[in-house]
């Protein structure tokens, strides 16, 4: 990876932006360290973007959202805790292959711009600024992180719904633009109601056959 930029102060937009780390990973294999030193920590939230875009189709890359959900859990974590971001050495290390992960980048930034279209930076201040919405809105952030890390990756919008929630987040605070994190919560309940009809359907389906093999 090249050397590090001050990517939060190009002054470029956050599409731009990203598109030109896309276009500068490795060709074979990647690692959150080069990701991370290529952001810094005060790209973090710039860096959550980037790992959620991948998720932004139907169907996500298998087993990408351990790894990119558990950095972005600790992101939350730290921000909650007001600390520097601490990643375990093997989840730095871990090798990504960037030759899948580059088409999914691409496709999810069509949803980068469409944040900047309808985002305004200090819109609804109140929901962005403030000790007690800073805290709150973390927490909706790590909860957003879990969701993503739930196992249901086969099944189409399980991932989408989650990191669309994480894109809105991090698109807001970096913004100060309440309305997005407002959406962001809209999608964190929207993902709790469709995990939910998923495992009561999975409940059901289950009874009904348990039913027919002892009936």
């Amino acid at each position: 990876m090249p050397e590090p930029t001050p990517l939060l102060d190009a002054g470029a937009p956050l599409g731009e932006q990203l598109a030109a780390i896309i276009a500068r990973l490795p060709e074979d294999r990647l690692s959150l360290r080069e990701l991370l030193d290529a952001f810094g920590d005060e790209g973090l939230l710039l860096l959550v973007i980037l790992l959620t875009l991948v998720f932004l189709i139907p169907v996500s890359i298998p087993g990408v959202s351990t790894v990119f959900g558990a950095a972005i859990l600790l992101v939350g974590v730290s921000r909650l805790a007001r600390r520097p971001l601490w990643l375990p050495r093997r989840l730095k290390d871990r090798a990504l292959p960037a030759g899948r992960l580059r088409p999914g980048l691409t496709a999810g930034l069509r949803w980068v711009r469409r944040m900047e279209r309808i985002s305004r930076p200090r819109r609804l201040g109140a929901l962005a600024d403030g000790r007690v919405a800073r805290w709150l809105n973390d927490l909706a952030f790590i909860l957003a992180a879990l969701l993503l890390m739930a196992p249901f990756g086969f099944v189409p919008f399980s991932n989408t719904l989650p990191a669309l929630a994480l894109l809105l987040y991090a698109t807001g605070m970096i913004q100060r633009d309440g309305g997005a994190i407002l959406l962001g919560h809209v999608a964190n309940v929207g993902t709790m109601v469709y995990f939910a009809v998923l495992i009561g359907g999975g409940g059901m389906a289950a009874h009904g056959i348990f039913e027919r093999l002892t009936g």
